[in-house]
């Protein structure tokens, strides 16, 4: 949808969120992590990611500054302007908000709350239409769906409520900025300050609202069982845009030569014998490091890291398991599972199998639950049961988005 109308929305954003403290966090939720990102991270994307909005303000708390600077970091659009101090109610910060903006002059104003991080734009260009058509406010709601009872102090039910004509609010709510500014000036005027929405002070001055589509997915964070199923809705999402799930296998072989260690799994492990080899030898993370090179079908360790190459003499292996991580990264993708299974006679490895998991999930930034490492001999059978040397077996399982 083109628009020639200059459009601006305040992200009410310096709440408490007092509902959500417990014993251990009680830092404001839109400052809490969702999925990698603070909650305000993602309402700011989420409203950046609409094209009509020309201007984004955050109201912030005033002990908040420098977590709201943790928060936007990484957001680099210029339409996202210098956050301003709100107020001691939500309608203060509003009205906060809304005085900032007399210097941008929007035609325009969206109104949202910071705890809405799941706001799509196809509710924000709903609302805009809606102004664009002659409406003097626009609030998006869903209808109310469950059966609504009344209640007595002591929680007996009174009556059923009819729920016909009934909805539930959400944000952003949208107004003409000249007609909203307006009525918060008016409540300033004579003291109140107990509305707990925008569109309430246009019912106040008597004029209509338009309800526009809302998205049942557009909740508000506000209790700690929120923030839970949030979680899982981040979760779910993320898996779902990583459907494609490819497994890739490695195998390595390194023969022994005089030495007293060897370096397995990322770690030294006293031994009669070193392994031999370019790098450091170390036969467990280059069969990692060929397993995720072969689910990314994307060459093998051998052609990244030629062993013709001197910088490579002697060089640890993590960083070839490291560089393969980020091929995975950079693919926008993440590593699900890494299975590591060691071929010797000696040294033995059910001793340090712990440690060896604990490193490589370092090495790669993964839970340890997500590494395993196996042993196994080969009865005394071959150049592994002569104890001439160790052989490896990897299994990578990478989760990656779909290409066109």
């Amino acid at each position: 949808m083109q628009s020639t109308e200059k459009i601006a929305c305040i992200i009410v954003a310096a709440g408490r969120g007092s509902r959500m403290s417990t014993q251990n966090n009680s830092s404001p939720k839109q400052y809490r992590d969702l999925g990698g990102k603070t909650v305000l991270q993602r309402t700011l994307e989420a409203i950046l990611s609409a094209t009509q909005v020309d201007l984004v303000l955050p109201v912030i708390h005033a002990d908040d500054a420098e977590a709201y600077q943790d928060a936007a970091s990484t957001l680099t659009d210029n339409r996202l302007i210098k956050p301003v101090t709100g107020g001691a109610t939500r309608q203060a910060s509003v009205a906060c908000g809304l005085k900032a903006l007399e210097e941008h002059a929007p035609d325009y104003v969206l109104i949202h709350d910071a705890a809405r991080p799941f706001i799509t734009p196809t509710v924000i260009e709903d609302a805009i239409t809606a102004l664009q058509n002659g409406a003097q406010a626009a609030l998006p709601a869903v209808p109310v769906a469950d059966t609504l009872k009344r209640a007595n102090a002591d929680q007996q039910v009174l009556e059923t409520v009819d729920r016909t004509h009934l909805w539930a609010a959400q944000t952003p709510q949208a107004f003409p900025y000249p007609l909203i500014w307006k009525a918060h000036q008016q409540a300033i005027n004579q003291n109140i300050d107990s509305f707990t929405d925008d569109t309430t002070l246009i019912e106040w001055q008597g004029k209509p609202v338009t309800i526009t589509a809302g998205d049942p997915q557009n909740i508000k964070l506000t209790t700690l069982k929120d923030m839970t199923n949030a979680q899982e809705q981040i979760a779910m999402k993320q898996l779902a845009d990583l459907g494609d799930i490819r497994v890739g296998t490695g195998y390595d072989v390194h023969a022994f030569e005089d030495g007293d260690a060897v370096i397995l799994g990322g770690i030294s492990i006293p031994h009669t014998q070193k392994l031999k080899g370019h790098s450091d030898a170390d036969v467990g993370l280059h069969a990692l490091t060929d397993a995720i090179f072969g689910a990314l079908a994307d060459g093998d360790i051998g052609s990244h890291f030629p062993p013709s190459d001197m910088q490579w003499k002697g060089a640890a292996s993590d960083q070839f398991l490291k560089y393969a991580i980020d091929r995975v990264h950079k693919r926008g993708g993440m590593v699900a599972h890494l299975d590591l299974t060691l071929i010797c006679e000696a040294p033995k490895i059910g001793p340090h199998r712990e440690e060896m998991r604990k490193q490589i999930a370092q090495i790669c930034d993964l839970p340890i639950g997500r590494v395993a490492v196996k042993a196994t001999t080969s009865e005394k059978l071959g150049f592994t049961g002569r104890q001439e040397g160790i052989a490896a077996q990897a299994c990578a399982t990478i989760r990656l988005p779909f290409e066109d």
